[in-house]
């Protein structure tokens, strides 16, 4: 059977191949200390849940609108006039199924073949091959370690074409933690309206950021920028909603109502009963965020401050998100533990995962060879003793 080139052409998300890795292992009965997926290890919070059981309890499990319920769609108004003093409509909304669905779903519709997609790196693993899917073309700004992996202005409008469409940012980003000062989001923004591109701003992460820094909405940096700027968000990482589904883009109302269009072709619909949820979330107490946040930065202190300790170890403070993105290139050819030797990133996570049982994600996955990712999402036994064992390991 012969596929089609965009999906021969596909590489697996690198995140999901690792922890599947890392499972097949522990099927196996040895003993893993997982760090790859980028969900928090929280339980989904109870009001949210019982939310969802009323919803199957009253009947809604049936088809629902293509684009989401009105009342979820008028729930993501609200919050974001709560959260961010943005004065949206229910037509500037369409849910979906999740933020790599509504990505998706933004490129697709936006991108005729050729259009070029500028991407920042470090970049979450998805983003290219989606770009690729839609027919565009993935056009990578390099960043490194010593400017804390953003991007300059300079950088940007060097990679600026007459075929440029749209620009992907992240903030907090994945993999790298690091946090868009507000000016570098305005000035980006400008860009945008004076080159005439769009702003893709994945914000999935915006209520996992820590002391000390401060972000923005894109869309509220002013009129032209918020007419440029699309808004990708979801209730996956704030509310402990990663299986949930529920993702959705902000944006003018012909695109929002042309994704409509492509969704009601694609999927039908969101989960409904999930969509429920969301509201419950949206609408319901948001303490429970703020003692998820609570322990996200417990946790970033003792990882931080345990891998400033390593030797020939460094990366950039992480300000948001649960993630270290960390060099370990000074490790290469030389002898780890047990004689294992790695070439490079992906070597060294699979000699890891052999010799030390702890598992991290490539670094070239995301387009920084040399570096490896590390979620902190999980319990401080299990961080403390993984860093122990990675310690062991880069020692030898």
């Amino acid at each position: 059977m012969k596929f089609s080139p965009a999906v021969e052409n596909l590489a697996p998300s690198a995140t999901i191949a690792a922890a599947t890795k890392a499972k097949e292992l522990k099927a196996q009965g040895k003993t893993i200390y997982e760090f790859t997926l980028g969900e928090p290890d929280f339980n989904t919070p109870a009001h949210i849940c019982q939310a969802a059981v009323e919803a199957m309890n009253s009947g809604k499990t049936h088809y629902t609108p293509a684009g989401g319920v009105p009342e979820l769609r008028q729930a993501i108004c609200a919050a974001a006039k709560r959260d961010y003093n943005l004065d949206i409509t229910p037509a500037n909304v369409v849910v979906s199924n999740g933020a790599k669905h509504s990505i998706h779903n933004v490129l697709t519709t936006m991108c005729h073949p050729g259009d070029e997609v500028l991407i920042p790196t470090p970049y979450w693993v998805s983003y290219s091959a989606l770009v690729d899917l839609a027919g565009g073309i993935p056009i990578l700004i390099s960043t490194d370690e010593s400017q804390g992996f953003l991007p300059t202005v300079e950088q940007i409008a060097e990679k600026v074409t007459g075929r440029t469409k749209l620009i992907m940012l992240n903030s907090p980003c994945n993999p790298t933690g690091v946090v868009f000062p507000v000016e570098l989001m305005k000035a980006i923004g400008q860009l945008a309206v004076d080159r005439d591109f769009y702003v893709l701003s994945d914000e999935i992460y915006d209520k996992l950021i820590y002391e000390g820094n401060e972000t923005a909405c894109m869309m509220t940096l002013g009129d032209e920028i918020a007419a440029r700027t699309i808004v990708i968000n979801g209730v996956s990482k704030a509310y402990a909603m990663t299986g949930w589904r529920i993702g959705w883009t902000i944006g003018e109302p012909a695109l929002i109502k042309a994704i409509d269009k492509l969704q009601s072709q694609q999927t039908s619909n969101p989960c409904s009963v999930s969509q429920y949820a969301a509201i419950a979330a949206l609408n319901g107490p948001q303490e429970c965020v703020s003692e998820m946040l609570a322990a996200f930065s417990e946790r970033r202190e003792y990882v931080v401050n345990r891998m400033r300790k390593i030797p020939n170890v460094t990366f950039a403070d992480p300000g948001g998100a649960f993630y270290v993105f960390f060099k370990v290139s000074d490790y290469f050819n030389k002898p780890l533990q047990n004689g294992a030797v790695a070439k490079d990133s992906t070597e060294f996570c699979t000699k890891l995962l052999e010799e030390g049982q702890v598992a991290l994600v490539t670094g070239d996955a995301f387009g920084a060879e040399g570096y490896v990712r590390l979620s902190f999402a999980t319990d401080m036994q299990t961080l403390e003793a993984g860093l122990d064992r990675l310690e062991k390991f880069l020692a030898g």
